[in-house]
């Protein structure tokens, strides 16, 4: 018969208990020196800690900023910062009309210049009154939270002259309420 109950009663050792086996006494054993958690290899130095190999913040993004990674930052912002920085990202957050104190907005010249890895930093381990977020948020939702804070801090001055024709023309036509004109083809170049 398979199914008896003596196989899920099996000698066996609790975590921490006492053994004759090892020399130790203790059935449980170390872990070899230099053993990694699944899932915590973290070789990418750059990505797990959002700084170089002199320790320094890093200046780019270590993936690229792709409507996935953007939408997901959004999302996980939304989650866990606009609480307190609001959903603009201005300092404004629910918390704050509650009586928190009010963090700094992240479209001041001091936050606009820092480099991105400052962002992973600070989600990391923490600033002033705010916590790490490190045990939370995992590090590939910190650099996409922090990809989306490069752009909300980016739409508060984007310029229409900067939008390619057809995104202008949509949003100008969405600033008047008219309907916007159909996306074409780009027209090859005569020389």
């Amino acid at each position: 018969m398979a199914c008896r109950q003596d196989m899920h009663d099996q000698p066996r050792y609790e975590p921490l208990e006492a053994s004759k086996f090892f020399a130790d006494g203790m059935a449980s054993r170390q872990l070899p020196e230099g053993t990694v958690a699944r899932g915590h290899l973290g070789d990418d130095v750059a990505f797990t800690t959002g700084k170089d190999a002199t320790g320094n913040v890093v200046a780019e993004l270590p993936m690229p900023a792709t409507r996935e990674v953007l939408t997901r930052g959004r999302g996980r912002f939304d989650v866990f910062c606009s609480p307190c920085h609001g959903r603009l990202g201005d300092g404004t957050g629910m918390a704050v009309r509650r009586g928190f104190k009010q963090p700094p907005s992240f479209h001041d010249d001091r936050l606009r210049d820092s480099p991105v890895g400052y962002y992973f930093d600070v989600m990391t381990h923490g600033f002033g009154v705010m916590p790490s977020y490190a045990a939370a948020i995992p590090p590939e939702d910190r650099w996409a939270i922090a990809a989306y804070v490069r752009a909300l801090q980016l739409s508060q001055r984007a310029h229409l002259a900067d939008l390619e024709s057809a995104d202008r023309s949509a949003v100008e036509a969405a600033a008047t309420g008219a309907a916007a004109p159909p996306a074409t083809e780009a027209e090859p170049a005569h020389h």
